[in-house]
C-alpha cells in the first residue's frame, strides 16, 4: 500500500478484478457469513436485542482498498459482536460507489455497522479509526465525517424496515413522542437527535476562499454521481459575465481497477479537449481548471442547445427518414473527425451530443476517451451504445471498431426509434419502411459483430452525403 492508502503499482499488476473477487469471496465466507435477498451480507443474524433505529457507522472504501478494510476491521467488530453488512462482490461495491444504480446517497457505504447503543457507537466508532486512519476512500455524501483524516462516516436511521398500521413497509424512525417519520438520507440526523460525534470533530484554521466562491456562482448541478458533479455556472471573473459548465473529479470518486479516481478523468479529458481542438473538432473549449477541497475542476465552455437523447424524448413522431439521414452524417463527421485527431471518443450516445438551434451536432464528454494507438484495457461506454466486443477480455485490441458500434446504434435509433439489440439486432425494414436500401446496409455494417468489418466513420460519412 502506498502512504494515501492506494494499491502499490506491484500489487495492481499482481493481482486481476477476477483474483480481488476472489479474495473477497473467501473473506465473506470468514466475515460475512449471513447472506440476504439483496446484494448485502451479514456478520450476524439480527437478535431481538437489535435497536431498530440509532447511529449508523460507516466505512468508505475503494474497489481496490475494500478487501484491506474489511481485514483490518472485521476481528475487532467480531470481538465486539456487532452488526454490520458489505457487498457480496466488489462489483457491487463498484455500483455503489458509481452512485447511479442505488443512488447518490449511498456512494462509499462499503460497511454498515449497527451499533447496540449511543455509547458502542462512539467506542466503535473511535477504534474503527484508528484501525483505518489515513487509507484512501471517497467521501460519502450527506454522512458526518468523523474526523477529517479518515474513512469513518455517521448518520441517524433506521436499522430495519419498519411496517405501518396501513400496512406500508419502508424506513420509517420513530421521533421523541413515537411518531413515524420517513428516514431521510439527505441529512446526518433528524432535529430532534442530538449528535454525539460533533464534539469530536477536529478544529481547523478557517481556510482560504477557493475560486468556488470568489470566482464562480454555481446555480445548477446537471449530474451528480460518485466520480463527480457537473455544475452550470457563471464566471463574474469575465466581462460581461458568461456561463460556463463545471465539471468536478472527485479525489477516490469511482476508482477504476487501474486506480483511477475522479480527479485523474478530469486531468484526461482536459488534455483530450485541448488536444481535439488543435485539431479543429468542434468540442467544448476549456477555460481554465482549478483545484479545491482536495478535488479538480474543469471549467469549459457552455454549449448552448439540447442534447439529442432529450431532443428525441420530447418528440411525439418519429423523425423523419431525411431529418435522420441529416443528422447522422453530422454524426459520422464528428466520429470522423475525432479519429483522424488521433482518439476513439468510447462514449457515443445521443445524451453526449448536442444539437444546437442550427442543427449542428457537438460532441462533449471526455473522461473515457484514449489515443487510437495506446488503447484502454478497461471498457467505457453506456448500453445500449456499446460494442458486444468491450465485454470480452482485453487483449490489447484496437478500441476504435467500439466507436463505429456506437455511432451505428445512434443511428439505427434515430432511423427506428428504438435502440438495436446487441446481441442480434433486427433489421431495419422490421421497424420502418422506405429507409432506403444502402442505408439499411450500412448501419448493419457498423452493427456487425465481427468488428473488422465495420467501415470506418470517413467512409460512413462520405456513403450518408450521397444518399440525402
Amino acid at each position: 500500500m502506498m502512504m494515501d492508502g492506494s494499491p502499490s503499482p506491484q500489487i495492481l499488476q499482481r493481482s486481476s478484478p477476477v483474483e480481488f473477487e476472489r479474495r473477497w469471496r473467501e473473506l465473506c465466507q470468514c466475515h460475512l457469513p449471513v447472506s440476504s435477498n439483496s446484494i448485502w451480507r451479514y456478520s450476524r443474524e439480527w437478535l431481538a436485542s437489535d435497536p431498530d433505529q440509532g447511529w449508523k457507522l460507516h466505512i468508505a472504501a475503494t474497489i481496490l482498498t475494500a478487501e484491506h478494510v474489511l481485514t483490518k476491521v472485521a476481528p475487532m467488530l467480531r470481538d465486539a459482536n456487532a452488526l454490520y453488512k458489505a457487498p457480496s462482490s466488489l462489483g457491487e461495491l463498484e455500483e455503489l460507489n458509481r452512485g447511479l444504480s442505488y443512488g447518490y446517497s449511498q456512494v462509499g457505504k462499503f460497511i454498515t455497522i449497527y451499533p447496540s447503543s449511543v455509547q458502542d457507537a462512539i467506542l466503535l466508532a473511535k477504534k474503527l479509526h484508528e484501525l483505518t486512519r489515513g487509507l484512501a476512500a471517497p467521501s460519502i455524501p450527506f454522512d458526518g465525517k468523523y474526523r477529517s483524516d479518515g474513512c469513518i462516516y455517521y448518520r441517524y436511521g433506521a436499522f430495519k424496515p419498519i411496517t405501518t398500521a396501513e400496512g406500508n413497509t419502508s424506513d420509517f424512525i420513530r421521533g421523541p413522542n413515537g411518531e413515524l417519520c420517513q428516514d431521510l438520507r439527505d441529512a446526518v440526523k433528524p432535529e430532534w437527535a442530538d449528535d454525539p460525534f460533533a464534539r469530536k470533530q477536529s478544529k481547523s484554521k478557517a481556510a482560504s476562499p477557493t475560486l468556488l466562491q470568489t470566482t464562480f456562482r454555481v446555480f445548477r448541478a446537471l449530474r451528480q454521481r460518485g466520480k463527480g458533479g457537473v455544475y452550470q455556472a457563471i464566471d463574474i471573473s469575465s466581462t460581461p459575465p458568461r456561463l460556463c459548465v463545471l465539471k468536478e473529479g472527485r479525489w477516490h470518486g469511482e476508482v477504476d481497477w487501474l486506480g483511477r479516481d475522479g480527479r485523474w478523468r478530469i486531468r484526461h479529458e482536459e488534455k483530450v479537449l485541448t488536444q481535439l481542438r488543435r485539431k479543429a473538432v468542434d468540442v467544448p473549449r476549456v477555460c481554465s481548471s482549478f483545484s479545491a477541497g482536495g478535488n479538480y475542476f474543469l471549467v469549459q465552455e457552455f454549449v448552448e442547445g439540447e442534447d439529442l437523447a432529450q431532443w428525441l424524448c420530447r418528440r411525439t413522431r418519429r423523425v423523419s427518414i431525411k431529418s435522420a439521414l441529416r443528422l447522422s452524417t453530422k454524426l459520422a463527421e464528428v466520429v470522423a473527425g475525432i479519429h483522424a485527431a488521433g482518439w476513439v471518443w468510447r462514449d457515443c450516445k445521443p445524451g453526449n451530443l448536442i444539437l444546437s438551434k442550427q442543427g449542428g451536432l457537438r460532441p462533449i464528454d471526455f473522461e473515457g476517451a484514449c489515443p487510437i494507438e495506446r488503447p484502454d484495457p478497461l471498457a467505457c461506454g453506456t448500453a445500449p451504445f456499446i460494442a458486444p466486443e468491450a465485454a470480452t477480455p482485453f487483449n490489447g485490441q484496437s478500441r476504435l471498431p467500439e466507436d463505429l458500434y456506437a455511432m451505428g446504434a445512434v443511428i439505427y435509433l434515430l432511423l427506428t426509434a428504438r435502440a438495436p439489440d446487441a446481441s442480434q439486432p433486427a433489421p431495419l425494414s422490421r421497424f420502418r419502411r422506405n429507409i432506403p436500401g444502402a442505408v439499411s446496409a450500412l448501419v448493419m455494417e457498423l452493427l456487425n459483430p465481427d468488428w473488422s468489418r465495420r467501415p470506418s466513420a470517413r467512409a460512413v460519412a462520405d456513403t450518408l452525403t450521397q444518399l440525402w
